[in-house]
């Protein structure tokens, strides 16, 4: 299948980028270097490309009611102006998708999911939507996140409605004609926006934000870094963390299911589970010694598997290995396992993530 494209590939070119294939995409992976890129998020401002995320919009009277029975979390808390983080589950109560619902009107939603699967969310989206719901693909929208603890020195002058913004809160903006959406969210930790620019003005929003932070110390960041960065935070990332063969209940995102507010698809399994137990949770490891876990190694205690990482790295901010794992549910934090890194077994404490502070939102 052909690699889509973003409209800043040329200006990532330019700026020395690897570029490799991500999510159906041909996307900048490093610039400078994963630990240049990660420390300039952590203590100034760093620029990301994420034109690979979906963009939907989801309109008309019955747009609330059509999300609700799709997303897991109560939409109808949001005014106008606000978004909320949802999942996607399959009718087993597996998750489909993580992502976030951006209230733009009265009755228009703006749906953002992962990029391998907006394809997917676009099908439950559009099957069996009532009359009256419009359901509307943008991919003409590039999205531009700035994030770190200067974001907003860098933003503000250009676009000042950042400043007043909470987190998971929006606002509509100019960008020389051009209509733009300052979300207020993020996948760092940091503080920080996501821009979303059509296309035909992204390449200057790009360049004047990128030179206009050279005195902040700004950098260029690929997804590698953005990889680092989210899983230092515990954030989870669909397709390592989150599947369809994992519930909310075992990644521990059951603070973003409303039991309470009527029927969603793969409710009824979630409740079986409640019932049943729990088969496993996500927990973080961090490691005690020099080795550095990845995905799909073995987790142990003396001689028994608890468990297996689902995402894994080295912390450039704690200078340790760090990881996810589903364990077993009697796995409590502080207990001490030890993880198979290629046939060597590395002592691990069993943590609540984040495992690092990141800058107040």
């Amino acid at each position: 299948m052909e690699l889509k494209r973003t409209p800043l590939e040329d200006d990532h070119k330019r700026l020395g980028a690897k570029m490799a294939p991500f999510g159906g995409w041909l996307m900048p992976i490093e610039y400078a270097g994963v630990l240049t890129e990660h420390r300039a998020v952590r203590e100034a401002v760093g620029m990301f490309d994420l034109t690979h995320l979906g963009k939907v919009d989801v309109r008309g009277e019955g747009a609330l009611a059509w999300l609700q029975r799709i997303v897991t979390n109560d939409l109808s808390e949001l005014a106008p102006g606000e978004a909320q983080y949802n999942l996607v589950l399959t009718e087993q109560g597996g998750i489909v998708d993580d992502l976030i619902v951006y209230r733009t009107g009265e009755s228009e939603y703006f749906v953002v999911p992962n990029a391998g699967n907006t394809d997917r969310i676009l099908g439950i989206l559009e099957d069996g939507a009532p009359d009256g719901v419009e359901i509307a693909h943008r991919p003409d929208l590039v999205t531009i996140a700035v994030q770190g603890p200067a974001a907003f020195d860098l933003v503000t002058p250009r676009f000042p409605a950042a400043e007043k913004l909470d987190f998971m809160t929006h606002a509509e903006a100019d960008f020389d004609g051009a209509p733009v959406l300052i979300a207020r969210s993020g996948y760092t930790g940091e503080r920080g926006v996501e821009l979303f620019v059509p296309d035909g003005a992204a390449g200057a929003l790009w360049e004047e934000l990128l030179e206009g932070g050279r005195w902040l110390g700004v950098e260029p960041a690929g997804l590698a870094a953005r990889d680092t960065l989210r899983l230092e935070m515990g954030y989870p990332l669909h397709g390592n963390d989150i599947t369809d063969q994992r519930t909310p209940l075992e990644a521990l995102l059951s603070w973003a299911v409303a039991f309470d507010k009527g029927e969603f698809t793969g409710k009824d399994a979630l409740l079986r589970m409640k019932e049943a137990g729990v088969p496993a949770r996500l927990r973080g490891l961090r490691m005690t010694g020099r080795l550095i876990p990845r995905p799909h190694y073995a987790v142990l205690s003396g001689d028994r598997q608890v468990g297996e990482t689902t995402s894994g790295t080295f912390s450039p901010t704690l200078r340790v290995g760090i990881a996810m794992a589903y364990l077993d549910p009697d796995m409590e934090l502080g207990q001490i396992v030890e993880v198979d890194v290629r046939g060597k077994r590395g002592e691990a404490e069993v943590v609540r993530p984040p495992f690092v502070d990141a800058s107040p939102k």
